[in-house]
């Protein structure tokens, strides 16, 4: 994957895989985690060491040098075993994707070498082994699809059963097709029905590589169930609908999970005594409450309902909807809005804060939105789309109730009217009038703290989500021949 919590992180997918790996590793799978060596994990605690001699490859016309190498030491958490790749002229950049905005323009010769080194210097030797177990290649997204593409024949990878798992299709690795030859590609790939790669990879004029790692998986996995339901339509599927919907029974959503010990309002480091709190004694949480009013220079009024949202500031997460409606100019609530985006947004929402009520803050960091979410009544997430969230999961363990539109992931985990506030139609007046409805129910202090109790006892751990990928890979392994 080219995402991984602590190594590499823009955003939810670091966080979601690792917690997966790190479930699997505990329950007594044996788990490699694949991704670049980017600059950033160099610059890390890791200690790294070699694995095997560097391994030549041949793409882009060129003949370039990989190297593996393992995560180890004290700053390695126990779990999966962490295997980086080395080639700096791609990896040793100051982004993952791209800088200024904008991605890099060798994206696809990139993603393609790190797909083929995982699939030739991990994957094949680990298949090749002599009585070994079963093998499963699991790929998230776009950019660890190419491994798929590249898994040699011959070496017991036929046998290797191939998940991929869709955290978020609107992003889909395509490409100019003139670029194909510069992959380097093998003449066909490993599948039921033996596909072309050519005819897997090329999409309407374009390669896809997503599209690619589609045809070529046994089993395709998204991050909620209502999610599989909206790839599978032509407003939901980004283009890739068909591809969704030929999938039959083999596409499956699976929520994600949270780490619970981390988001753990009863212990955690960034909510200390006498802040930390739990469903059976709230009073820390009013004292975090406070706390962070002060801080943001509101006046402390405890019969108005404190909103928080902590999101990166775009389009998908729903920002316009808070430009263009009438909640934040309501004298009946209290707005902290935390995160950084496109500048336009950033600008605009500074433009609405007011001394009293609404504070924007762009400098996100992990301490600030622990801090958030145990001071919070509720969370804003007016999202276009959702594919599962992590944040209103997170907030419901804080007894912070959340406002967000019924779509993926949130539809499948907040119970409206009882541990948060959901609304349908992307507009304005509906965010507004759901918050109205929240702010109601908050002059029940009875009943909000019901509410509220109800939420933060839920399930979000990675429990049930592990057991069902675990028969997910029995079955992709039985398309395989496997057992």
């Amino acid at each position: 994957m080219a995402e991984y919590w602590p190594y590499a992180q823009t955003g939810g997918l670091a966080e979601a895989v690792r917690g997966l790996a790190v479930h699997q590793a505990r329950s007594g799978m044996r788990v490699t985690v694949v991704l670049p060596l980017y600059r950033g994990v160099r610059e890390g605690p890791a200690t790294l060491e070699p694995v095997g001699p560097a391994a030549p490859l041949t793409l882009g016309g060129e003949q370039r040098t990989v190297r593996v190498w393992r995560a180890t030491g004290e700053a390695v958490e126990p779990g999966p075993e962490i295997l980086l790749l080395e080639h700096d002229p791609f990896f040793d950049r100051d982004g993952l994707y791209g800088e200024g905005g904008a991605d890099y323009l060798d994206n696809a010769l990139r993603f393609a070498l790190f797909g083929r080194a995982a699939a030739e210097c991990v994957v094949a030797p680990r298949a090749a082994e002599p009585g070994g177990e079963p093998v499963v290649v699991h790929v998230h997204d776009w950019h660890a699809a190419p491994a798929l593409l590249y898994l040699p024949a011959g070496t017991g990878t036929d046998r290797a059963a191939r998940v991929l798992t869709v955290h978020n299709a609107a992003f889909q690795g395509r490409f100019r097709i003139d670029l194909e030859p510069a992959l380097a590609l093998p003449g066909a790939a490993s599948t039921p029905g033996a596909a072309s790669v050519h005819g897997a990879l090329e999409w309407y004029g374009e390669l896809n590589f997503l599209k690619a790692a589609l045809v070529l998986a046994d089993m395709v996995t998204t991050v909620s169930p209502t999610h599989a339901m909206e790839l599978c339509t032509k407003e939901g599927g980004f283009g890739l609908d068909p591809m969704f919907r030929e999938l039959g029974d083999r596409l499956v959503g699976i929520l994600n999970g949270i780490d619970t010990e981390l988001w753990d309002p009863s212990a955690d480091e960034y909510v200390p005594p006498p802040f930390a709190f739990g469903p059976d004694d709230l009073s820390g949480k009013a004292r975090a409450r406070e706390a962070l009013q002060r801080a943001a220079g509101f006046p402390v009024l405890p019969d108005v309902p404190l909103f928080g949202m902590a999101a990166r500031l775009a389009r998908q997460k729903g920002i316009d909807l808070l430009l263009e409606g009438r909640c934040l100019e309501s004298a009946r609530a209290q707005f902290i809005l935390l995160g950084s985006g496109d500048r336009w947004y950033e600008e605009n929402l500074v433009a609405r804060a007011r001394a009293d009520r609404v504070v924007v803050d762009p400098v996100f960091s992990e301490r600030k939105e622990h801090e958030l979410m145990a001071a919070a009544d509720a969370l804003l997430m007016p999202s276009l789309y959702e594919p599962c969230g992590l944040t209103q999961m997170r907030a419901q363990r804080y007894g912070a109730l959340p406002v967000a539109r019924r779509v993926g992931g949130l539809a499948d985990t907040i119970e409206d009217g009882v541990t948060g506030f959901l609304f349908g139609a992307f507009e304005p007046g509906a965010l507004d009038d759901a918050v109205d409805r929240a702010i109601e129910a908050y002059g029940d202090a009875a009943g909000w703290d019901a509410m509220r109790r109800t939420a933060m006892r839920r399930p979000f751990g990675w429990s049930e989500p592990a057991d069902a990928y675990a028969a997910l890979y029995d079955r992709a392994l039985a398309r395989r021949g496997g057992a």
